[in-house]
């Protein structure tokens, strides 16, 4: 009996999911029915992203990982930020960017947007795509699993599925004695909230409706970096604006909020509704000679994602789904920069993406060794942009009936909003040839009204001689189409100097490209996934990439953008860039006991990788914001259920950040760059390493409550992560020191 037990533990850890379990129930009691999952239980989890079907993870060809509800839990994994910085591949970069807040890539692929992320199958990130923020907007208190999906993915799920795919897997209302209560508060003004509770009727109807809050002012960094942040002239086209003496300190708050809503019936109809906002400064990621922090010049997008489902069977082997969403992502209009480029007064943006999609998704099972999933979509969007405005953009007025002006000027600004659609259909045939091989072949047609037909093949196989060997091969394609950002965006900076003619004068301008096309990705990943004993599992996953009509910035020539202007070396993004790497991810867990008192898990993954991109000047350099090898280690250990304790570790080498030369402003940081401008090379930012510690206290309170304390950066390193390639900004941005955040978590 024993022998099960730790065999189903050990399963469990490997990364598959346990069984649904109620939302009231302690942590304790979570990892006491771990413990006595049956074998059976655990092959019979599901894992939805690898084919749209319910499999288990040696079915599917692509490389998975599914993280459980105790997993999140015991990890501290408060938000998909805090999930993806201890996935293997991925390189983290915080808060590097105003518009992103974080920076990251996984397997070579940089930015969220190649990154598709849903919640129960629902696209829930930028919805007619871009980038988007992925911080604590995205928690996971409502987390029963998160499966996460590596490679191409385009034959089943579309456009930006290119590095993979994340899913949060929610579950129907357990009832009233589901609900529980978080809250908790920390260094440099942190605060947090969050809550669950569900409805379970005996008529069939289930109702789960959660939430959080959050926010921080985070480290006063000009204290812990007084080079960096050293106060110095607010300076625009020479002039001072605002003296060295006069300067304000530094400001870094965020603050974010969520709301989840789901109502099932009779496990045919669901109903949902998700809602996320992140906030953040716009100076987040500028030095002072660039930007003054203002807590008045905020970042604030939300994003509203309605989705609603239907099963039903049309035939005894076929089961079918009808699925509507709606999501819609707003940046709030009040959002403004005060820096050097806007002279140093408030200068607004804004955006809006819309997105409604309708599919239609069968699943046949045509006989025992054979199923047939295919399904019809149609995708409708919109998408609106406004940079460097002088007022607040009015989203009650149509985008060409603004008459706003570009600071400084009489000339009216340039505002572009677009409207596109995409029509999509997709099948897959799954074979199991035997016991030990099976394969997978899948096609998926795009019909986008501006870009074309675009098709992406998926092929797959898997050979299990064992039950503790499972080898698997995946060849997939994928296509992300120009995001709204990158073909309508336009901004600059006019001082209001005019040249012979009375026409204005533009600097650091972008102009748009509606002449972009779809990039094109494809990649060929192996995986070996091994169990040499019940408690132990080994991953290898070795992969090749290719990106091409890969979308840079570029010279562009002043053909007349903005009537009334001359622009000086203007930029504007274009297909001129290629992108090619080769990696290899090795991973592992083991769950042991010590005695009979203590339990534990121990996790890690090591990652080497390599590649080149070519932005267009035929010279290769190597990816930015990719270190070529990391190493993540973290372990949980367990005393009487009682008391638990998580430490993690970070390792990381240099990364490479986009620059070509350093800055000749001495109070920027001084990264190594070498190289000349015959044989150039990337500016690097050093590599480091950090250990964060989970501390909690179960059975509080009558066995209903945890106190949590977490510690990040425990050592208190100073370090930093690579950010922007301009002259005037970080590229190496510096990082916050030790923080903590002390939580009580109630369960009724």
């Amino acid at each position: 009996m024993q022998k099960k037990k730790c065999l189903a533990a050990v399963l469990a850890l490997a990364g598959m999911a346990s069984q649904p379990l109620d939302a009231h129930e302690t942590l304790e009691r979570d990892v006491q029915r771990l413990m006595g999952l049956s074998l059976q239980d655990l092959i019979a989890t599901p894992v939805v992203t690898a084919s749209r079907q319910e499999e288990t993870r040696d079915q599917t060809p692509a490389q998975i990982l599914v993280i459980t509800r105790e997993q999140i839990r015991e990890r501290r994994y408060q938000n998909l930020a805090d999930l993806m910085r201890d996935l293997p591949g991925v390189d983290w970069q915080g808060g590097t960017k105003s518009s992103q807040f974080n920076q990251f890539s996984v397997q070579g692929y940089v930015g969220p947007n190649k990154l598709l992320i849903l919640l129960d199958g629902v696209r829930i990130g930028a919805p007619a795509g871009g980038n988007f923020a992925v911080a604590n907007n995205f928690a996971l208190y409502m987390a029963k699993q998160v499966e996460v999906l590596y490679g191409p993915a385009a034959a089943l799920y579309g456009a930006d599925a290119v590095a993979g795919v994340i899913n949060i897997i929610t579950q129907p209302g357990r009832g009233p004695k589901g609900s529980w209560a978080s809250v908790g508060a920390g260094r440099f003004g942190g605060e947090e909230g969050a809550f669950m509770t569900g409805l379970d009727t005996e008529q069939g109807l289930q109702l789960s409706l959660g939430g959080h809050w959050q926010r921080a002012d985070r480290a006063p960094l000009d204290h812990y970096y007084p080079r960096e942040f050293a106060k110095v002239p607010a300076i625009s086209n020479g002039q001072t604006i605002v003296p060295a003496s006069q300067r304000e300190p530094y400001a870094g708050n965020i603050a974010s909020h969520s709301l989840y809503a789901r109502a099932d019936w009779a496990e045919q109809f669901t109903v949902g509704f998700f809602r996320h906002s992140f906030t953040s400064l716009t100076s987040t990621g500028d030095p002072p000679a660039m930007a003054r922090y203002q807590t008045s010049s905020e970042w604030q997008p939300s994003s509203d994602t309605f989705y609603g489902r239907w099963h039903f069977r049309p035939a005894p082997d076929v089961q079918a789904q009808l699925q509507l969403d709606h999501s819609r992502m707003e940046l709030d209009p009040r959002a403004r920069y005060n820096n050097t480029f806007s002279g140093y007064k408030d200068s607004y943006s804004y955006e809006l993406g819309k997105r409604t999609g309708l599919e239609q998704s069968l699943n046949w099972r045509i006989n025992e060794r054979q199923q047939l999933q295919t399904g019809l979509g149609w995708q409708k969007y919109h998408a609106a942009l406004a940079s460097s405005l002088a007022a607040p953009y009015n989203p009650d007025v149509a985008a060409n009936a603004q008459g706003l002006l570009y600071p400084n000027t009489q000339l009216p600004a340039q505002i572009h909003d677009d409207d596109f659609h995409n029509l999509s259909a997709y099948a897959q045939l799954q074979s199991q040839w035997s016991a030990a091989f099976s394969t997978s072949a899948g096609l998926r047609l795009d019909r986008h009204s501006h870009y074309g037909s675009s098709i992406n093949p998926r092929l797959g196989a898997v050979y299990k001689p064992q039950a503790q060997h499972v080898f698997k091969l995946l060849y997939g394609q994928a296509f992300r189409a120009p995001s709204p950002e990158e073909s309508l965006s336009a901004y600059g900076t006019f001082s209001g100097a005019q040249d012979a003619q009375g026409r204005y004068i533009g600097t650091n301008f972008r102009i748009p490209n509606f002449n972009l096309k779809p990039e094109k990705a494809r990649t060929l990943s192996a995986a070996w996934d091994w169990r040499p004993a019940p408690s132990l599992n080994l991953v290898t996953h070795v992969y090749h990439s290719r990106i091409s009509n890969l979308v840079v910035t570029q010279p562009s020539g002043d053909v007349g953008a903005i009537p009334g202007a001359v622009l000086v070396s203007p930029e504007t993004k274009g297909n001129a860039g290629r992108q090619q790497q080769t990696g290899l991810d090795l991973s592992a867990q083991w769950r042991f006991r010590v005695g009979s008192n203590w339990a534990g898990e121990l996790w890690g993954s090591a990652s080497w990788i390599h590649g080149r991109i070519d932005t267009g000047n035929g010279v290769d350099w190597a990816i930015p914001y990719v270190a070529s090898h990391k190493l993540k280690l973290g372990t949980t250990l367990r005393w009487r259920d009682q008391f638990s304790i998580t430490p993690q570790l970070y390792w990381t080498g240099n990364v490479t950040n986009g620059s070509k030369q350093g800055p000749t402003d001495p109070l920027l940081p001084q990264g190594a760059c070498q190289g000349t401008m015959a044989a150039p090379s990337r500016c690097s930012t050093p590599g480091y390493t950090l250990v964060d510690l989970h501390l909690g206290w179960h059975k509080l309170l009558d066995g209903h409550a945890t106190l949590w304390l977490d510690l990040y950066n425990l050592l208190d390193r100073r370090y930093y992560a690579a950010a922007g390639a301009g002259s005037r900004t970080f590229w190496d941005m510096p990082q916050q020191p030790r923080t903590w955040m002390l939580t009580l978590d109630y369960r009724y």
